[in-house]
């Protein structure tokens, strides 16, 4: 009779256990780890640890120096491993859920940093043991790695190598304010779209821009040209002043589009 007593007390512990253990906490809705209307192909190796996934990009820009983006929101902490994961940052997105970007070049957040949805958080790289700039990316819950998922979709089955499957970006597109475009050289900035004087330095790359104004005439030897300004944010130079839109690396005379082929609004 004793043995059957410690058996019921046992099962009753069990059952309690499962009706009251805590829930498991949904997901974010995770996004594109890069910039909106890029497109990146993606691959998985075996022996990679957990469940990760890497990114090089596929529509013609250069994968080195582009943003990497926070998937969602959350708080970001920076580490470095030499012989690792090199230069990367994990955001901790509460309830357990955790993203980690690893190679990266350099770091855009400070640690310990609250970020939102599609805040750049550094830029793409090789540092560690990395053999070419790519985004290595994971998502974990209460640290086990996840498939990864982007918009609810789930990117699996992972492909062996890239170019078998490819992912276009809707990560900080134009609700939150910012166009993301590539340049094809350093841009000087400028006060406005009419000053001659110079401000400051857009790095050649993938930047974010506000919005246009029609300014003063940007022309080369080739007959290429731009009346068109975009109002960014410098690398080196104060917020908020002007690049020509002829430093775009696509669409044109005149015009000034984002790398989605969206237009521009004016400011």
């Amino acid at each position: 009779m004793r043995q059957l007593r410690v058996v019921l007390v046992g099962l009753a512990a069990i059952v309690a256990g499962l009706l009251f253990a805590p829930p498991a906490h949904a997901a974010p809705n995770f996004k594109a780890p890069y910039p909106c209307g890029q497109t990146w192909t993606y691959s998985h190796h075996s022996a990679e640890v957990r469940q990760a996934l890497d990114f090089v990009r596929s529509d013609g820009g250069a994968t080195a120096g582009t943003p990497v983006l926070a998937s969602a929101g959350g708080t970001a902490y920076r580490y470095y491993e030499a012989g690792g994961a090199g230069n990367y940052v994990v955001v901790d997105h509460g309830g357990g859920w955790k993203t980690y970007y690893f190679h990266l070049a350099s770091f855009t957040v400070a640690h310990g940093q609250g970020v939102s949805q599609g805040q750049q958080i550094g830029t793409t790289g090789s540092t560690g043991n990395s053999s070419g700039a790519h985004i290595h990316y994971e998502q974990l819950y209460n640290g086990v790695g996840q498939s990864i998922r982007i918009n609810g979709q789930s990117l699996t089955p992972y492909p062996g190598s890239y170019h078998q499957k490819y992912l276009t970006s809707d990560n900080g597109c134009a609700g939150q304010g910012r166009y993301w475009v590539d340049t094809f050289a350093d841009a000087p900035g400028h006060a406005s779209p009419t000053s001659t004087t110079r401000t400051g330095t857009l790095y050649a790359g993938t930047n974010y821009v506000f919005c246009k104004a029609w300014g003063r005439e940007i022309r080369d030897a080739q007959g290429n040209y731009n009346h068109w300004w975009l109002k960014t944010d410098l690398d080196v130079g104060p917020a908020g002043q002007w690049v020509s839109a002829y430093y775009l690396s696509r669409w044109g005379n005149d015009e000034a589009r984002d790398n989605n082929g969206a237009v521009i609004p004016t400011c």
